[in-house]
């Protein structure tokens, strides 16, 4: 049965799991008192990693909270772990109706823009979930993201009515600034919460920032 834990915005917090097990589970801990809305779990794995050990220790935790928990980019892992709520695509999948069949259950659908709009109205004919632009600003995290103009996240939000997230660089200094050129719902961070010392302050900095910028 499809969990009601709608994904409507707020903090998306992006979890490694090439970090030691026993300090990325007490990192997240901390960060969902905090209140995160969405985690997924980055494909990033260490070298001999059990993924669905891991992807239980992280829903034993998450659960509570109602937090949708999608896996990034391997979604053959939503066959065998009936704990992940959902996917995050890296791009628009090959065969998204065959990966659908596959899967053979209800679960939810996000997706990585970057600066192309056409991922946006692809994301919104095949009512995905919600669609996240990265990178905002220069970031180690964000990889070989491009840098996105905040234009073109106004241009999506005229596309679609989904969630859009954020994230590359995003700090909760720069949030308010940020949402003075661009329409967004959240935040997708993972260094700026993982690397924090007390995680759920961290959280709930963003939380607070993204209230004022909404005001």
């Amino acid at each position: 049965m499809e969990n009601d834990n709608k994904i409507t915005g707020g903090v998306y917090l992006v979890l490694d799991p090439a970090i030691d097990e026993a300090l990325l589970l007490s990192k997240l801990e901390s960060a969902l008192c905090g209140g995160l809305s969405v985690l997924q779990i980055w494909n990033n794995w260490g070298d001999g990693t059990n993924k669905l050990n891991l992807i239980g220790a992280i829903a034993k935790l998450s659960k509570p909270y109602n937090v949708p928990l999608l896996i990034n980019e391997d979604w053959q892992l939503l066959i065998d772990a009936p704990d992940l709520d959902g996917v995050h695509f890296d791009g628009v999948p090959q065969d998204y109706d065959d990966i659908k069949r596959k899967i053979n259950r209800p679960f939810k659908a996000g997706i990585t823009c970057s600066g192309n709009l056409k991922t946006v109205y692809w994301a919104e004919d095949n009512h995905l979930e919600y669609v996240s632009f990265c990178a905002m600003f220069p970031s180690p995290s964000a990889g070989s993201c491009d840098i996105v103009m905040p234009e073109t996240v106004k241009q999506a939000r005229g596309i679609t009515s989904m969630p859009i997230f954020v994230s590359g660089g995003i700090t909760p200094d720069n949030i308010v600034e940020l949402k003075t050129y661009t329409p967004f719902d959240g935040v997708a961070v993972i260094s700026g919460i993982l690397s924090a010392h007390n995680p759920q302050e961290k959280v709930q900095t963003y939380k607070d920032a993204l209230s004022i910028s909404n005001q």
